[in-house]
């Protein structure tokens, strides 16, 4: 079910991004992605200031990373909307191979950002197909680790402030520094025990369900922060 509901969505934001033309489609396409990586960067500090109380305690974090991306991409929108009121005009052959373009990767990562959504949701471990361990389109890519790893290549080589976004670095004797991500294995964590009963609320970021992986033998933890506030 998870498989059809994503194609759905790539199918349904690959056709409507498309329908702007080349300049709309490329403009789209790289609103979605400063849109998501400041939402993935600032949604834990909002989820926490909305969720005070049930029942927005085990839905703030997918309120806040969702409603921070809708946000972000409809501001950048207008903002290019109103400094760009006019298209280029181009050739047809570069007009529809760059639109469609455009549009499949705009969907692609429009399906990656909404399947990393669904970590942070109050449902079950797994739902409707959806494992946090399986790649979760049709078998054949994982969106959602693609997108984390992006966003965390980000924080560590392009937008570095010295913190990398969900790692850990444990240095090895005589190897490079290893960075653990902890992203699906905490939201996980999270869902299995908000599925039994258990508390749930807020951003999981505690003691219980913020640790990363075990490092390999021999490996001590160096400075990184688990949490998403990392650039």
């Amino acid at each position: 079910m998870i498989d059809i509901l994503l194609l759905l969505i790539l199918a349904g934001v690959t056709w409507c991004v498309a329908s702007e033309g080349p300049w709309g489609a490329a403009t789209t396409f790289f609103s979605v992605v400063f849109a998501g990586l400041l939402a993935m960067n600032f949604f834990e500090p909002v989820a926490a200031a909305i969720s005070s109380s049930p029942p927005w305690n085990v839905r703030a974090d997918v309120i806040a990373l969702l409603g921070l991306f809708a946000l972000g991409v409809t501001g950048f929108r207008v903002a290019i909307e109103y400094l760009q009121p006019t298209q280029i005009e181009v050739p047809p052959m570069f007009y529809d191979a760059t639109r469609w373009a455009m549009g499949l990767l705009t969907g692609y990562l429009t399906m990656a950002i909404v399947l990393t959504a669904l970590h942070t949701a109050p449902l079950p471990r797994e739902f409707l197909g959806f494992r946090p361990e399986r790649s979760n389109f049709l078998e054949m890519s994982a969106p959602d680790r693609q997108w984390l790893a992006f966003t965390q290549h980000c924080s560590e080589r392009i937008y570095s402030t010295g913190n990398i976004f969900d790692g850990s670095v444990f240095p090895v004797a005589g190897q490079p520094a290893q960075v653990w991500s902890s992203f699906p294995i905490r939201y996980a964590d999270r869902r299995e025990r908000f599925a039994s009963g258990g508390a749930g609320g807020g951003a999981a970021s505690g003691p219980a369900s913020s640790a990363p992986p075990p490092p390999p033998a021999g490996a001590t933890p160096r400075g990184g922060r688990s949490g998403t506030q990392n650039f």
